[in-house]
């Protein structure tokens, strides 16, 4: 019975609220701090030291879960329970969507201890080698896993994404080639995305794209003088593995280099792009046991001949030995040395996505060369089998071989829009390539059942009579010459140790005994990659209605992930005063690189076509010159005080020295 003579009023507010686990100070900490400044508030303190003439004067306007509900503020529990409610908008479906991804299955070894883990996505960045040992060699076996299954020597320690990573690769020709060439040729084989980032970035760099098919436009006789390099897509987005023949050395001959966007897993039965004659490959390692997640972050990768690895964009772990004789992993080559070369790198990579190149490194030492090619196996059986049973269904398929992914042709009379309606109304995304075409994208994750429901799908879209898997069941291998793989790969003794989840959960426990992260102390060198991520915010990472949406599933599938992206957009439009905003940069450098873009489209809008200097700070960040030079500017920079500041009479001189082309 409540004391009556109590007149307080009982807390009902939550107590596990953000700020009580995750601020520093407490409010006796706070005032003993303002006591040492001689200040009574933190508002007085605010007032003395941030300018009245650049303050809001007003409250932030953001709309939160706790406003909606009245509370003074939430607790964590709650807040996943809304952010449950929001993402429940997502509609699951099983996506047979290609397009350069694929569902995959994440060793829960890798899920629980690496992605789920603080002492792995908490690591600091690897600028300092020394506390950094353990990513160190998780990156180099990442390395040597796609140095391998490429056929290239060198490979570096990851990539923002598939598309950049060809944009990364076509400015890598630009440099080989030592002279004016104005062309890159693309092969309209490529994944559509892939192609519109590559004439986003050729267009400031003013490199003509020129997209078209190879086998016709670059077929023996045709002039490649004026081309600095070529990319062709090895298979191609629509499933298709061509030979290309005697293409790479054509190009070669003409100075040209030839660049090979290809599938880590295709490569454990297809002949490696090294072996036909590519100079670069570039792909994406999602499939290698990272979630789709809608899209990303995924790490991408990009592997290159020796002679060129001056020209690589990115970082390259290398491995060193002290006087002992003992191993010591370092940064070898990093970010294009662009806090050496500045306005004169040719990329503004700067961090990569290290911890998904971890996960993709890790998933290869885990399986092992014997575990990769049973799981690729597996996948081309599963497309073969699928393949002989949409012939009885009277469809077309390739002439070419194939891995994964299958071009359906469709009977006369029939229509893709007919099958993509079957598969939904089974919660099955296909992908339309014309008014009679459907291409089907198996992956590591389809199981027979899933096949089986395929082929009814199709049967009665057709109206034929299905078969089961077991019915029309072929291996589909070996692949005819030349393009079946003959030379080894993943040979070196870290991908033969680690096989048994005991062995697995060991190693990666030693490594991340090997770095600094926030599980054993605080990180005072600020880094753009070093945030603290509470464990409330990366719960909701694991959750299917997160990671297992397709990027390219029908936008009405992912409403929740609209929500959240229109939420976050509007707070950032609030907080930085700002009438829009873009989420789609995926690194600091890429933001600073599309606003560069933005800048460079209003002065061309308004018919100012000479204004091409950018002011940078000899202060600045070393990608601030490299993205400067990539959205097609001159760079010039402007000194520092003696206590390291913009110095403000030379800004002003430069400004006025270069009004007119600012």
């Amino acid at each position: 019975m409540a004391d009556a003579g109590n007149s307080a009023e009982p807390e009902f507010g939550a107590v596990d609220t953000f700020p009580r686990r995750h601020l520093g100070s407490n409010d006796e900490e706070a005032k003993t701090l303002l006591a040492r400044l001689g200040v009574p508030t933190i508002e007085q303190l605010i007032d003395q030291t941030v300018p009245a003439a650049i303050r809001l004067g007003r409250p932030l306007d953001l709309a939160s879960p706790a406003s909606q509900g009245g509370a003074a503020e939430i607790g964590e529990r709650d807040l996943l329970a809304t952010l449950r409610g929001i993402l429940a908008k997502n509609q699951v479906h099983r996506s047979f969507l290609g397009l350069g991804y694929h569902d995959c299955l994440t060793p829960g070894v890798i899920q629980r201890n690496i992605l789920e883990n603080p002492g792995w996505y908490t690591q600091y960045t690897p600028y300092q080698a020394e506390i950094s040992q353990g990513r160190l060699e998780a990156l180099l076996n990442y390395q040597t896993m796609v140095s391998d299954l490429t056929g290239l020597p060198i490979a570096n320690a990851s990539m923002l994404d598939e598309g950049t990573a060809a944009a990364e690769a076509m400015h890598m020709c630009a440099e080989l080639a030592h002279e004016d060439r104005p062309a890159f040729f693309v092969s309209a084989h490529c994944h559509p995305q892939t192609i519109a980032v590559v004439r986003t970035r050729a267009e400031a760099l003013g490199i003509d794209i020129r997209v078209g098919d190879p086998g016709q436009d670059l077929a023996a006789g045709a002039d490649l003088s004026d081309l600095i390099g070529i990319l062709l897509q090895y298979p191609t987005s629509d499933g298709r593995v061509l030979d290309y023949g005697d293409l790479p050395d054509r190009a070669h001959a003409a100075g040209a280099r030839v660049v090979v966007a290809t599938d880590l897993l295709a490569l454990a039965l297809l002949r490696p792009p090294g072996e036909f004659g590519a100079d670069v490959a570039i792909g994406s390692a999602q499939r290698f046991g990272v979630p789709l997640g809608y899209g990303g972050p995924h790490a991408a990768f990009l592997a290159t001949r020796e002679e060129f690895k001056r020209q690589m964009p990115g970082r390259l772990i290398g491995v060193s030995r002290d006087r002992a004789g003992k191993v010591a992993f370092r940064m070898a080559l990093q970010t294009r040395e662009q806090h050496i070369r500045r306005e004169k790198a040719t990329s503004n990579i700067c961090t990569a996505q290290v911890l998904l190149a971890v996960m993709a490194g890790m998933y290869a030492v885990y399986h092992g060369p014997e575990g990769i090619r049973k799981i690729a196996a597996r996948v081309h059986a599963l497309a073969a089998t699928l393949a002989a049973g949409l012939a009885r269904l009277g469809c077309r398929l390739p002439e070419e071989p194939f891995f994964d992914t299958l071009r359906v042709g469709l009977p006369e009379g029939k229509t893709a829009d007919a099958v993509l309606a079957a598969a939904l109304a089974k919660r099955i995304n296909l992908r339309k390539l014309d008014a009679g075409t459907v291409v089907v994208a198996l992956d590591e994750a389809t199981t027979e059942a899933e096949l089986d429901q395929l082929l009814s799908i199709f049967a009665d879209a057709l109206g034929g009579i299905a078969n089961t898997a077991r019915e029309v069941a072929a291996s589909g291998l070996p692949y005819p010459a030349p393009h079946a793989r003959g030379s080894a790969y993943l040979t070196h003794e870290i991908f033969h140790r680690h096989h048994t989840e005991h062995e697995m959960l060991r190693y990666i426990k030693r490594l991340e005994g090997r770095d600094l992260s926030l599980t054993t102390s605080m990180i005072a060198l600020g880094s753009c990659t070093m945030k603290l991520n509470a464990t409330s915010e990366m719960v909701p990472l694991s959750w299917p209605e997160v990671g297992a949406i397709h990027p390219f599933a029908p936008v009405d599938q992912a409403a929740g992930y609209t929500v959240l992206f229109e939420t976050l957009e509007s707070w950032l439009e609030e907080i930085t005063g700002f009438a829009a905003c873009s989420l789609q940069p995926n690194a600091g450098s890429q933001g600073e690189y599309a606003g560069l873009m933005v800048i460079r489209a209003y002065h061309r809008s308004r018919g100012d076509e000479g204004r091409n200097v950018c002011l940078i700070p000899v202060s600045a960040h070393g990608t601030n010159p490299a993205s400067a030079v990539m959205a097609g500017m001159k760079v010039v920079v402007v000194a520092s005080d003696d206590h390291g500041n913009i110095g403000l009479p030379d800004l002003a001189a430069k400004a006025a020295m270069h009004a007119a082309s600012l």
